[in-house]
């Protein structure tokens, strides 16, 4: 005869923690056996109470795993003031899940996206660019300025990107030669308008492209744009010239 043998599996012994009704949050929380896998399962549940995730956050055996972390972070009813502190414990692409997560508040996801863009300058290339292909757009942005070709190429292809934050990095002295010449060449950005007009008004715009994009503008806006562009002289007789032919 087959004797049936209880499953000791970590998951069997979740079911049976949570399923324990009759034990509060707190005494679930503070319950010496809680193990990481446990304390995953109570943070997927949106009703678990402020004051249980606060006695998990001083648990510093958990509050350090990087799971628990993200869990109690993103867990709608963890207060501020925990979620705030433990972002700044994240690692880089569990931060940039926090960002883009649709449930989050806004205020946290901004402060994830800082939190990203403080470290670029300590992360390795990879890193970059593959933050520069997924990341929000103020991290996106960022990285436009970044002088690794690779990296800002991989910007300008993210989802998230859009015309008025190119147009805003552009103005930025920041703005690489690179940059300017891989928005000019865009198949995307360089039919916009706005773009075309900061472009226009870049001092690093190559020449062939400033024609170009001011062959596509009134004449008279042209002129309004050399009034206050830092563009070279040389690119100005050449436009000016160009106007002259088009009117």
């Amino acid at each position: 005869m087959q004797l049936s043998v209880k499953s000791s599996r970590p998951e069997d012994k979740t079911r049976g923690f949570i399923a324990k009704d009759k034990e509060s949050d707190l005494e679930q929380v503070a319950d010496p056996t809680l193990t990481e896998d446990l304390a995953l399962a109570l943070l997927a549940r949106n009703t678990l109470s402020v004051e249980a995730i606060e006695e998990l956050s001083k648990n510093s055996n958990l509050s350090s795993a990087r799971k628990v972390r993200v869990g109690m972070v993103v867990h709608p009813r963890t207060p501020r003031g925990i979620s705030l502190k433990l972002l700044r414990q994240l690692h880089t692409f569990d931060l940039m899940r926090v960002a883009l997560l649709p449930v989050m508040s806004g205020d946290l996801k901004r402060v994830a996206a800082e939190l990203l863009v403080s470290r670029l300058a300590s992360i390795t290339l990879g890193e970059r660019i593959s933050l520069a292909r997924r990341a929000p757009e103020t991290v996106a942005a960022a990285l436009l300025l970044d002088q690794e070709l690779r990296v800002l190429q991989a910007a300008l292809e993210n989802p998230r990107l859009t015309e008025a934050a190119i147009v805003r990095v552009l103005a930025r002295p920041g703005a690489s030669t690179a940059l300017v010449q891989a928005v000019c060449r865009h198949g995307k950005w360089s039919p916009r308008r706005e773009i075309r007009l900061a472009l226009v008004r870049h001092p690093k715009t190559p020449l062939a492209h400033a024609l170009g994009f001011a062959h596509s503008m009134p004449p008279a806006l042209v002129r309004d744009i050399l009034h206050g562009s830092q563009l070279s002289e040389k690119v100005k007789t050449c436009l000016r010239k160009e106007l002259d032919l088009k009117v």
